[in-house]
């Protein structure tokens, strides 16, 4: 089954022989667009200007190893991170990322390890997507609770109403006006700021 969803992708490295051997690996159909970057700080720029749902970083770059900024990437968003770094330092390196959800890659690499991690990549940014989606729905419902509430309280307090009675006249004008509960919460709270 062919997916129609494409990816983003922030490449980090000054190896341009890697760079046409991983692009080989990301059709467009797939990894549209790939940006390139040969150092980390013109990768840092280029990420606070915009969103990246991947990001590999082959280490060392020409600034600086890139392992802080595999860390921070994979700490800070919800992108996939994929550090390449030299075989004989790939254990002590997996152990320091690896609780920041950074896969790390020994290199030289074969074709079906970078094929299979783009792969997984894709499936964590995904469940990361869907994450973030649950947190901001979570964070609405929170945040709507907060307002029926303050407004059952200014309720109380400027009315002179039970709570029983605050909760019923806001459920009833959200029916009769066809509005959630929580955009009649907030005109409470705004009508009695007011005063």
């Amino acid at each position: 089954m062919q997916s129609e969803k494409t990816y983003s992708v922030l490449l980090v490295s000054s190896n341009e022989k890697l760079n046409a051997s991983l692009m080989s690996f990301m059709p467009r159909e797939e990894y549209s667009p790939v940006e390139t970057c040969e150092s980390v700080s013109s990768a840092r720029r280029l990420f606070a200007e915009r969103n990246f749902d991947i990001v590999i970083v082959n280490s060392p770059v020409k600034d600086e190893p890139g392992i802080n900024f595999a860390v921070d990437i994979a700490t800070d968003s919800s992108c996939g991170v994929l550090l390449l770094v030299p075989a004989d330092f790939w254990e002590e390196i997996c152990a320091k990322v690896q609780d920041y959800g950074v896969f790390c890659v020994p290199k030289p690499v074969t074709t079906q390890v970078i094929r299979h991690s783009l792969k997984m990549l894709c499936s964590t940014r995904e469940r990361l997507m869907r994450m973030e989606i649950r947190e901001k729905s979570f964070e609405e419902k929170l945040q709507e609770i907060k307002n029926v509430n303050r407004a059952k309280l200014l309720l109380m307090e400027n009315e002179s109403l039970s709570e029983e009675e605050a909760h019923k006249f806001i459920e009833k004008t959200a029916m009769d006006k066809r509005a959630t509960r929580d955009q009649i919460a907030r005109a409470l709270i705004d009508k009695y700021a007011k005063k």
